[in-house]
């Protein structure tokens, strides 16, 4: 058992005794082909292309033999059960989430912490609470997972999305909410969508023609939206937007307003920017009228009231700004702004007819409350510095629900009074964590072109800069992502442990708006390396730890993130833990809708500039003969139609057969999994000891006190 009291024995053997032991691991075998793409008359080659197809016994022993070595090496670190029995204990607290009135009843989701997905309950008034829908039930090991819910205007019906094994292609069941009995057949192949009910008629939803070959990796361009009749088969499901060669967008939603008068469509081409459609329901014409046509910024409907549309956008405002136009005549340049832009970036959420403009000064929360004309109201005092949201509901709700939580701090439920401001708690956890006894603090480093980068450190109250401490350095940096406080029961364990756990607010995220993500996107894509790098030598710099006690991890693009430092600065780190990481930067585009990401990346087919800028940072690429790398584990799940598996199979080959220094390079391939949607609690508490485990071992720590 592991005690929060416990300091690490420090027993650092990079010693010969330590490094002969790393250098005794030999790899499975993997094969090479001669496969190789001519970029612009450059020739690349690809040996290890073959496992790319998820479909072959092949690629299936790969992965195998693959994780019989990875077991057998993380079986030897004796710690590793400790530190999972740590994170049983710590994940083994209820937790509740914020009701939301659908009908008569009341749903929240509820949790005992260790159960594999979170159980959806109601209740109504006074009574005692049953269980509506259960996913711990769909499948006998945990890896089917509710993805979504929605419910009909007056709740009688409800339509819900599963999940099986990770996948993002979904399935939708429609029930009766009072009976829970199935109504009408199953829609299937649903991907990248939201359920949005159309009276008690039927309701929206969009997907993908499902692709031919391996449905895990083949391209997906072309998204539509689709509208299903209640009591029809899914074959006669009408196509509303996607159908046409002038409406192929790869990624398009659609959704009705309150008063259902109005279907509102966003369709975009990347994962940033959209154009911004409506169709007016209650003419009964299916007539598609532009509100806005310009890929190159991001807009969307929060609200109608009658023909006022109210417009949340970034268009002449980097930072975002809240517009409102009539819908008869919807031109950008018929828009009035309501609520302006300012130094800090906006996000905006409403309910119980109020705006409540939720602002990221420095990655923390400031929120504000605003009626629709656009007149302040009030500042909402939050609980302490930190990440706060919510607020959100229909215009007839008198009680809103808010949440709040930073690193240290377990995240508790507020409800909301609107007419009056007051905030009372709803639910906190019950947790065996003292957060009292933490600290985080936010610091302000200089990159390598002299920006300044926020980075908030979080660790036990009392450490000492010795530069001995375990830390673990974590990043994004792309997406118009935003890295905000919050609290996770395994970074806590981690804490407990002595360990340091740092965030860097890099650019290619959207802490600063529009600017700062555009900063670590295409051509200025290592931007986001060099915070990275200039973080880590900061953090070593302080002596908050040192190169033998550093860890740097990330996940999905930030796993590439993690691939580009490690490949470039493998002198710095001495773990590196790349998830489910975007790793292969010249083939990324040609799966699922990889093709999308294209506004943060470029391809390699735009130009030869393009292409020689990403070959020149691609983690699979920029592995070299002779160089000595950090002890690196590789995460991802074969059921990854995200960012497809073959990304970091290939890179995790790559680096065991250039590796020339003696720490090893294991990849963890979880079967029936995704990019991690819905993984089973089981799985991550697995996974979580694992790393920890492992990244301890590598930095020379063999024993914890008991």
């Amino acid at each position: 058992m592991i005690h929060t009291q416990m300091k690490f024995t420090i027993a650092l053997l990079i010693s010969i005794l330590f490094t002969n032991a790393m250098s005794q691991h030999k790899y499975p075998e993997t094969k090479k082909c001669d496969s190789s793409t001519v970029h612009f008359g450059s020739v690349v080659n690809d040996p290890y292309r073959w496992l790319e197809d998820d479909l072959s016994d092949e690629t299936a022993d790969w992965v195998d033999r693959q994780n019989v070595f990875t077991d057998a090496f993380l079986d030897q670190i004796p710690y590793r059960d400790s530190i999972k029995s740590r994170l049983t204990e710590l994940r083994d607290f209820e937790s509740i989430t914020a009701p939301a009135k659908h009908g008569k009843y009341s749903y929240y989701y509820k949790t005992n912490g260790l159960q594999n997905q979170w159980i959806l309950y109601r209740k109504l008034g006074s009574q005692t609470e049953e269980i509506f829908l259960d996913p711990n039930k769909f499948s006998a090991d945990g890896t089917t997972s509710l993805s979504d819910i929605s419910f009909t205007e007056d709740g009688s019906l409800a339509a819900y999305a599963i999940s099986e094994g990770g996948s993002d292609w979904n399935k939708i069941i429609v029930i009766s909410a009072e009976t829970k009995e199935q109504i009408g057949d199953s829609i299937f192949d649903v991907k990248f969508s939201g359920i949005s009910w159309y009276k008690n008629e039927g309701f929206y939803y969009s997907s993908y023609d499902k692709p031919d070959g391996s449905e895990l990796s083949a391209k997906t361009d072309q998204h539509k939206l689709y509208y299903h009749k209640l009591g029809t088969a899914q074959a006669e499901d009408k196509v509303i937007f996607g159908e046409s060669p002038e409406q192929k967008r790869r990624y398009v939603w659609g959704g009705v307003s309150q008063d259902n008068r109005f279907l509102f469509i966003s369709g975009a081409q990347s994962t940033s920017g959209n154009d911004l459609f409506y169709i007016d329901l209650s003419k009964g014409d299916q007539k598609i009228v532009t509100i806005l046509s310009d890929f190159n910024t991001t807009s969307n409907i929060i609200d109608n009231i009658g023909d006022t549309l109210f417009i949340f956008t970034n268009l002449d405002a980097p930072n975002n700004r809240i517009c409102t136009v009539l819908a008869a005549d919807p031109s950008s340049k018929k828009w009035k702004t309501l609520l302006s832009e300012t130094e800090n970036v906006l996000e905006v959420s409403t309910g119980g007819g109020y705006i409540f403009a939720q602002y990221m000064k420095d990655a923390i929360s400031v929120i504000k409350q605003y009626d629709y004309k656009g007149t302040f109201i009030r500042d909402i005092e939050l609980p302490g510095l930190g990440s706060g949201g919510g607020f959100g509901g229909k215009r007839s709700e008198k009680f809103l629900y808010y949440s709040f939580s930073n690193y240290h701090t377990p995240g508790s439920t507020y409800v909301f009074d609107p007419s009056t401001g007051k905030s009372t708690l709803y639910w906190s956890p019950k947790i065996d964590f003292d957060g009292t006894k933490y600290e985080s603090k936010q610091v302000f480093y200089t990159s390598k072109d002299g920006t300044k980068v926020p980075m908030i450190i979080s660790y036990k109250k009392g450490l000492k800069l010795d530069g001995k401490n375990p830390t673990i350095l974590y990043g994004y940096g792309g997406f118009n992502v935003s890295l905000t406080p919050s609290f996770s029961s395994s970074r806590a364990v981690w804490m407990e442990m002595g360990g340091v756990f740092v965030v860097a607010n890099l650019r290619g995220g959207g802490e600063y708006g529009q600017k700062w993500h555009l900063a670590g996107t295409q051509l200025q894509k290592q931007n986001v390396f060099d915070d990275f790098i200039s973080a880590a030598e900061f953090l070593i710099a302080e002596k908050y730890t040192s190169t033998e006690f550093l860890a740097i991890e990330g996940g999905s693009n930030g796993g590439l993130l993690v691939g580009a430092v490690m490949t470039q600065r493998p002198d710095l780190m001495r773990v590196a833990l790349p998830a489910v990481g975007v790793l292969d930067m010249l083939r990324y585009h040609k799966f699922t809708a990889g093709a999308g990401w294209a506004y943060d990346y470029g391809t390699a087919d735009d130009s030869n500039k393009m292409f020689l800028y990403l070959h020149g940072y691609s983690p699979v690429h920029n592995v070299r003969e002779g160089t000595s790398y950090p002890a690196t584990m590789v995460t991802t799940g074969d059921h990854d139609d995200r960012v497809v598996p073959a990304h970091s199979y290939k890179f995790a080959c790559e680096l065991q057969a250039k590796q020339a220094g003696t720490l090893p390079i294991v990849i963890s391939i979880e079967t029936n999994a995704g990019h991690g949607a819905g993984t089973p609690v089981s799985k991550q508490l697995q996974q979580a000891a694992d790393k920890y485990a492992f990244t301890l071992w590598n930095m020379g720590i063999t024993t914890l006190p008991q």
